[in-house]
């Protein structure tokens, strides 16, 4: 390589500069758009811009900006803390009484609302973010996430005891920092919501809740009825029911297996799809061929799944669900096994956990009740939806419940005019809770169930038009107008990409990118051996585009070895991605610099160094991000690290004269 120039000089800039930012990522300074709280700032005050918001028919006017609050608002000198707050601006002239959306969850963001548009036309639409998920101090509990992702099983007995404990030690780090864990309670929210109403010159407002944040909007009717115009809720969760109830999720299993009778491609893979499900469930593989299936990812993403009755949430959703269950029924356990993997690498990032906690601790008494009485008696999918959620029941010792869920445990009755909307098989929230439940105590309501949908995003995602007629004459006129919908029938059929092709294609992913790079490094050593090497433009441009060939290959065979020989391990985990990261991208940067002119002594110490220096670049390039996008910052780190201690070993070195290309 000619070493003479600036060229190299540039190259060690760049690649400076680059090992810089990576490093910057691993120490933690990266952007973040939670708002800071101001000590200035006083309680109550509200400062909004003009601002635009997205949605699903482009970029609406908009005001942006926070709200400071009380971290608990029954404590006097209690610590502020910040919220961000967004209005959407009504589009048409003379708006009516604005929305207040009430995200679902729990431990998701309520700041996302794409499908705002449909209801902008004569109102306001308000985004109040959630304390301890959207605001300036977050119920972030890594020890949780930590203790999910290094598991044999996410619901085996195992695993809920170590995250049972990881939720006591994140409670007491939480609460030495300052935290007044009390301070993150349902009704704690609905006072947030209310100070913003206030601030906002509000006299009467509506609610849009979905799942859990229809509990947010019962409480708000119990303590602020007058402040409330008129209530919608998607998906409802009545007091008592943070649980999957096993008799009722056999229920909509029998369900689905009527309606798979009447499908006929369905019909011909089974006489009975609850029979089938149950009798695979008591034998459930343990493998698909060498790889591990783990019975409590697969039977809690299988609940967390079947929420979804159409295809809108692909990859788990019912109808791949249950091909991937009829698939294993005939003997091919692949979708089993693609389910148990989407679990491990979904779920265990998919919440803030702390914040989870705290807000379904309202529902502590019935989940005690629910353990001790023995929990699941024996229904299908058993009790790992309810011991991913509580685990196995820890949860109530492990997290402290705030004073303020005692008032609100209980159904009370209302006179807020309510619409309440479920469909059919909903696995999380069914429609006949909500009819049972709290229909009674609702003095002023209506009920519209949608046949053959399942949870929320059903809902928002089906018939759009329709959805908006539904819910706008709602708020507009009191009305529950349902003419827009046409009947939707489930459908069975999943098409190419079904998740045992998914599966299929994955394992045959991770063994073509092991084989490429296996072959590529024997050809290179081959090369080496034979021939001294490559021509330095060769070189060059080896080391320029291998990295990526060799990086993916080393990582896919570490996620074949660790599937089959230690199921326990998070295939985003450093241990499996950067020692094969590293080590096949710094020897093949080694082989690419080989050349036949380099002594016995330049060669050695390019071979020890050029690995060595990958594996630094790699650690230091996954700690830059997190889980499986860390696989590509670590190939990026050790490409980089490789080549400059290879080109500094050219500089400082005895310098040779290059060969002409061959």
């Amino acid at each position: 390589m000619n070493t003479s120039g600036s060229t190299p000089a540039r190259i060690i800039a760049l690649a400076t500069m680059t090992l810089a930012t990576l490093a910057l990522g691993y120490l933690g300074v990266r952007d973040t758009t939670t708002p800071a709280a101001s000590p200035s700032a006083k309680v109550g005050a509200l400062t909004l811009n003009p601002c635009t918001y997205e949605t699903e028919s482009g970029a609406l006017p908009a005001d942006c900006g926070t709200l400071t609050v009380p971290e608990n608002h029954d404590v006097p000198g209690s610590r502020s803390i910040t919220l961000p707050v967004k209005r959407i601006r009504a589009t048409g002239p003379d708006p009516a009484e604005p929305i207040f959306r009430l995200g679902g969850g729990p431990g998701q963001t309520n700041m996302t609302f794409k499908e705002a548009a449909r209801l902008s036309d004569r109102h306001d639409i308000v985004l109040v973010g959630y304390r301890g998920i959207d605001g300036s101090f977050v119920l972030d509990c890594p020890e949780v996430t930590t203790a999910m992702r290094h598991s044999a099983d996410l619901a085996g007995s195992g695993t809920t005891r170590r995250t049972s404990q990881a939720y006591a030690d994140c409670a007491r780090r939480l609460t030495e920092d300052g935290a007044d864990l009390d301070g993150y309670s349902l009704p704690q929210r609905v006072e947030d919501l209310e100070a913003v109403r206030r601030a906002l010159g509000y006299q009467r407002i509506n609610l849009i809740s979905q799942s859990i944040g229809t509990r947010t909007a019962m409480i708000y009717a119990w303590r602020h009825p007058r402040s409330i115009h008129r209530s919608v809720m998607i998906g409802v969760n009545p007091p008592g029911h943070f649980l999957w109830d096993p008799t009722i999720t056999d229920d909509q299993l029998a369900r689905y297996a009527r309606l798979c009778a009447q499908d006929q491609a369905c019909a011909a893979r089974t006489e009975d799809l609850a029979a089938s499900m149950e009798a695979t469930a008591a034998h459930l593989p343990g493998r698909w061929g060498p790889l591990a299936v783990k019975s409590g990812n697969v039977r809690a993403a299988t609940l967390i799944g079947m929420v979804n009755s159409t295809r809108f949430a692909a990859p788990l959703n019912a109808p791949s669900i249950l091909d991937a269950w009829l698939a294993a029924a005939e003997g091919d356990p692949s979708g089993l096994w693609a389910i148990s993997l989407l679990a491990d690498l979904t779920i265990p990032t998919s919440f803030i956990w702390g914040e989870s906690a705290a807000t379904t601790m309202i529902d502590a008494a019935p989940v005690d009740r629910y353990y001790a009485a023995g929990g699941d008696q024996g229904s299908i999918l058993g009790n790992a939806g309810a011991d991913l959620l509580w685990a196995g029941g820890g949860l109530t010792k492990a997290w402290p419940s705030s004073p303020d869920n005692r008032e609100y445990q209980q159904v009370r009755p209302t006179d807020v005019e309510t619409l309440l909307i479920s469909g059919t098989v909903d696995f999380t929230t069914p429609a006949e809770l909500a009819t049972r439940e709290l229909l009674p105590a609702l003095r002023n309501s209506h009920q519209v169930i949608l046949a053959e949908l399942g949870h929320t995003t059903d809902f928002w995602r089906y018939q759009p038009e329709a959805n908006r007629r539904l819910l706008t004459t709602f708020f507009d006129h009191g009305k529950a107008d349902t003419s827009g919908y046409t009947t939707h029938t489930v459908d069975f059929q999943v098409g190419p990409l079904s998740l045992p092709n998914i599966a299929k294609i994955l394992v045959g992913s991770l063994t073509g990118l092991t084989l490429a790079a296996a072959a590529l490094l024997a050809g290179m050593t081959r090369r080496v051996r034979r021939r001294g090497g490559f021509g330095p433009r060769t070189g060059t441009w080896l080391r320029v585009l291998t990295p990526v060939i060799l990086g993916l290959g080393g990582w896919s065979l570490a996620v074949l070895a660790v599937s089959i020989l230690w199921p326990a391990a998070y295939l985003g985990d450093p241990l499996v991605a950067v020692p094969p990261v590293g080590a096949a991208i710094g020897y093949g940067a080694y082989c690419a610099w080989t050349r036949r002119d380099r002594t016995s002594r330049q060669r050695h110490r390019g071979l020890a160094a050029a690995p060595a220096a990958a594996l630094a670049g790699a650690w230091l390039g996954f700690a830059a991000a997190d889980g499986l996008p860390g696989v590509m910052t670590a190939i990026v780190g050790a490409a980089l690290a490789a080549n400059l201690t290879l080109l500094a070993l050219d500089m400082i070195g005895d310098r040779v004269t290059p060969l002409p290309e061959r």
